[in-house]
């Protein structure tokens, strides 16, 4: 990666390549977190992002890595011993960007930053930046930004108008659950507002100028620190999905960081983390209502089995669906049997009648074992056998 003519600037983008293990950028953010950092290597702030055009290499950093904020689980909150803080004016980090996309290593950029002289001023470093990125630089390709808490409503237009994607990360579903996590940041004030912001820039020149505006909205939570339950998660993502256009809401799991307040914590299971993911994309995807997720007491969804094939197994068993008559939103109830297969099972049921397994697996239904336990074909239930491994 012979790239440096200006060395200090790629060194300090080396030092801050960490910040991978901490933002997700694409549409798989667990593949993100895949890599090894090593601090004298330029590719650990390089991650193959899966984005809505695409994969792509990103060059994922912060402005600066220096914060002032003392959120209690984060490796970059003001006063953690040993941190390599370093900062990047405007026209470093877009210049180094344009050096690495020219030479072919990266083909989009994450930006995010810690707040340093409160969140205008971050921002304005963030949006001076792309500004340079796009018009300087003449780069057309993929951009996430990063909105800053307390950040003003013309920024965000600005960065909208910029980017491709922003993030505006909320990390706690309540203000009780975020006073427990970043005691200096305002639930409602510098995090919840600026959302609404972004959802009204977008629904507003989605009504005047289509095509204005083409940045898409996310979120991220962190997960677990602080006794936040998946129902009140997932309520919420319910609720900026539907109420804001929101394209994604990330879960990170929490994991502890050595030298801050929570390092003596638990870490949150991986497997948490993906069922609220699958939760998710069907509350997004499939259009289920809180209330359809098979919550258990405590308001969080069983680990051992994912919450679709929960649902089934409470609804289904003995109420199994007639694929040949069933509505396209009772198809998609069915484990195994997403959006695309319900839609080629209406259309062919319409020339034939579906009988048996292998016309399910024709298609395209993926693991036709799964969805057999909850379906009649030509009026009976389908012989099957129950994988040991599902």
């Amino acid at each position: 990666m012979n790239i440096r003519s200006s060395p200090d600037v790629f060194d300090k983008l080396a030092l801050i390549g960490d910040a991978n293990h901490y933002e997700p950028a694409g549409d798989r953010p667990q593949s993100e977190r895949s890599h090894t950092w090593r601090p004298d290597d330029l590719r650990s702030c390089i991650s193959h992002v899966t984005t809505p055009t695409g994969k792509k290499p990103v060059l994922k950093s912060m402005s600066t890595s220096a914060c002032e904020k003392n959120c209690n689980y984060c490796p970059f909150r003001a006063g953690r011993a040993g941190m390599n803080r370093v900062s990047f004016t405007p026209d470093e980090m877009a210049l180094a960007f344009d050096r690495l996309q020219r030479a072919g290593l990266v083909d989009g950029i994450f930006l995010s930053s810690g707040v340093v002289g409160g969140g205008i001023r971050t921002q304005d470093r963030i949006i001076d930046t792309l500004e340079i990125i796009r018009n300087k630089c003449h780069y057309q390709g993929y951009v996430h930004a990063k909105i800053m808490p307390g950040a003003e409503e013309d920024q965000i237009l600005r960065a909208m108008q910029l980017a491709d994607r922003v993030s505006v990360n909320l990390e706690a579903p309540t203000a009780r659950r975020l006073e427990a996590l970043a005691p200096r940041k305002d639930f409602d004030g510098e995090l919840f507002r600026p959302m609404e912001w972004a959802a009204q820039i977008r629904q507003r020149a989605q009504a005047e100028m289509p095509g204005a505006i083409r940045a898409s909205l996310v979120t991220q939570f962190v997960v677990g620190a602080v006794g936040d339950t998946d129902l009140e998660l997932l309520s919420l993502s319910d609720r900026l999905y539907r109420q804001m256009g929101l394209a994604r809401a990330y879960y990170s799991r929490f994991n502890p960081i050595p030298d801050t307040p929570f390092e003596n914590l638990p870490a949150v299971s991986a497997r948490r983390e993906f069922r609220l993911y699958q939760a998710s994309f069907l509350l997004r995807d499939y259009l289920w209502d809180v209330e359809d997720l098979p919550f258990e007491g405590e308001g969080n969804l069983r680990l051992d089995v994912d919450p679709k094939r929960a649902w089934a197994d409470l609804h289904l068993l003995h109420q199994p669906v007639d694929m040949m008559s069933a509505s396209r939103q009772a198809l998609m109830r069915v484990p195994g049997i997403g959006p695309k297969t319900a839609d080629a099972i209406i259309r062919a049921r319409r020339e034939t009648r579906l009988k048996d397994l292998a016309q399910l697996r024709a298609l395209g239904v993926r693991g036709v074992e799964r969805c057999a336990p909850y379906i009649l074909l030509d009026g009976r239930r389908p012989a099957f056998q129950m994988s040991l491994f599902d």
